[in-house]
């Protein structure tokens, strides 16, 4: 406990300076209480004022002006030692929630070259200072599984509270070309695992077009690989990965010739990099054999052989009416200790390219649906059998619309703790400007089947952690703690909501009113800021030691 001369400064200046101040018994002296462990700018400041009240040996006892003599001096410096601790920003006011550690409290964040600096009850010194008051300031959201990188897309995911967007299910066909494309021009972090339906394809003679991830049913897609052309697959995985890939992707639905030997050796390529596997299962539904329950079982065994993590993508729309008993399988392989999660998004219908071999003979059986619960998203055109079989045998791509599941099963599946949210986002579907807001506003406060936090651990942490098994920057992401970088999102908890439908789908979310990306607003006061390009590549260990 310290004890100063109240006349040598002023109560207001030591309170941002030092912390909580109370008065002493005695007229014209301050107490100085800290919370906690003092930050060097309150450390030296004590020392200051330790030094002018010491006793001889520096200052005599019975020199009592001259220990306000230096007590004063001291303070006349206290104007550097402020500027020493200003903050490039400072949130003010906000509701402060880190999922990790279960904060949930009013704190103002002060933030310094892209990081999280200071967390404090107290007040912060910043060149700017953001009013957050009535605001939820939460870790910035993470997508898995986000396939339009493009900037009309990420600008949708700002306003949706997104901060990192990733191309983690089937992964860029050429990583190097893909991380050249966007250094400098991306709105949000980025990063891409390495493509098996890729390197499949151009093994096989039949390269994807340029701007497409998904190649047409035929023999590269059909045919099963020779065990030269799966080694020069897994070889070419390995370059990717050493490009910078965060893991192996895989659409095992889009390859149906893999067979489950090829499917164990992509997982093997992972294993060998301490790497996971992100998958599209290879079927849906209910028919063996085939089924979706069948599909779970493949990818659980081959990560128990090979050891390799796994993420199985949008159990929702692949395991549709066995959704939970999916779950329930990814439940008992991770109690029996495999490394085994999972993700789903709020919509009722997927979409995928017409002329993928999803749309093999046997479609309708395996989804129980017919050809009118396809529709086209640009026109709204439900699809007969001669529309289907024109666009089938077409090698343009052309994205439809599958009404497929039920929502019924989406409110079972999106408050289940092990499923984390993300979001196949891409245009022409809602889910590529909608999905985050929409849980939020749904399933937080209209249907209150999640609480907030639990909901922004479905967005943040547990996508974090998932990103950990491939880069040691997942450990900096999904935080709202001192050391974490400044990806932060601040919401207003009443308004936040999706604006996007099937009819529009582009349409951006409301309630977001302001993103921070590596400690740089890129939403400001509910407004996009122009030529702000803050995203930064999140990069594989394979990059890292070239």
């Amino acid at each position: 406990m310290y004890v100063i001369e109240k006349k040598c400064v002023s109560r207001s200046l030591l309170k941002i300076i030092v912390g909580q101040l109370t008065w002493t018994g005695q007229a014209g002296r301050l107490r100085l209480c800290g919370d906690g462990a003092p930050s060097p700018i309150q450390a030296a400041t004590l020392s200051v004022v330790a030094a002018a009240q010491l006793r001889p040996v520096i200052i005599a006892a019975s020199e009592p002006s001259m220990r306000k003599v230096i007590l004063c001096l001291a303070i006349a410096l206290l104007p550097t030692l402020v500027a020493a601790q200003q903050y490039d920003l400072v949130l003010e006011g906000g509701r402060v929630i880190d999922p990790e550690t279960g904060l949930d409290a009013v704190r103002n964040v002060g933030i310094r070259d892209g990081q999280i600096d200071r967390i404090s009850a107290h007040p912060l010194s910043g060149r700017r200072v953001i009013h957050a008051e009535g605001l939820v300031v939460a870790p910035g959201f993470i997508d898995l599984h986000q396939h339009g990188q493009d900037l009309t897309s990420q600008r949708v995911k700002a306003f949706d509270g997104v901060t990192t967007a990733l191309e983690m299910e089937i992964g860029a066909p050429d990583i190097t070309q893909f991380l050249k494309s966007k250094e400098g021009h991306s709105l949000i972090h980025y990063g891409t695992t390495a493509s098996h339906v890729a390197a499949r394809a151009l093994v096989f003679g039949a390269p994807l077009p340029e701007g497409t991830i998904l190649p047409k049913s035929g023999t590269a897609t059909d045919q099963a690989a020779t065990p030269e052309q799966i080694q020069r697959i897994q070889q070419r995985l390995r370059d990717e990965l050493d490009a910078g890939g965060l893991g192996v992707g895989m659409g095992i639905q889009y390859t149906p010739g893999s067979t489950r030997l090829e499917v164990i050796d992509m997982f093997r390529v992972a294993a060998e990099r301490r790497l996971p596997v992100y998958t599209h299962m290879r079927s849906a539904g209910r028919i063996e054999p085939g089924s979706a329950i069948e599909s779970v079982e493949e990818v659980i065994g081959a990560a128990a052989v090979t050891g390799a993590s796994l993420h199985i993508v949008h159990i929702n729309s692949t395991c549709l009416r066995d959704s939970l008993e999916c779950i329930s399988l990814i439940e008992g392989a991770r109690t029996r200790g495999l490394d085994v999660t999972t993700e789903a998004y709020p919509y009722i219908a997927g979409m995928t390219a017409i002329n993928s071999a999803v749309f093999n003979p046997g479609w309708r059986e395996k989804l129980g649906i017919d050809y009118d619960n396809l529709v086209l998203p640009d026109t709204g055109e439900h699809l007969t059998k001669e529309r289907f079989d024109e666009l089938h045998a077409s090698s343009k791509q052309q994205w439809v619309l599958i009404f497929a599941n039920t929502q019924e099963v989406i409110d079972a599946v999106i408050p289940n703790p092990l499923v984390m949210i993300a979001s196949d986002g891409l245009e022409s579907h809602p889910r590529n400007a909608g999905t985050y807001s929409r849980v939020l506003s749904q399933y937080v406060r209209e249907k209150k089947t999640l609480t907030l936090i639990e909901a922004l651990r479905k967005m943040t942490l547990m996508p974090a952690q998932m990103l950990e098994c491939s880069t040691p920057a997942g450990r900096r992401k999904g935080r709202l703690q001192e050391g974490a970088d400044a990806d932060i999102v601040v919401f207003d908890p009443q308004t936040i909501a999706d604006r996007s439908t099937f009819e529009k789908p582009m349409e951006p979310s409301v309630g977001v009113h302001y993103l921070l990306v590596g400690g740089t607003p890129l939403i400001d006061d509910e407004k996009l800021v122009p030529d702000t390009y803050p995203g930064r590549a999140i990069l594989g260990p394979g990059k890292l030691v070239h």
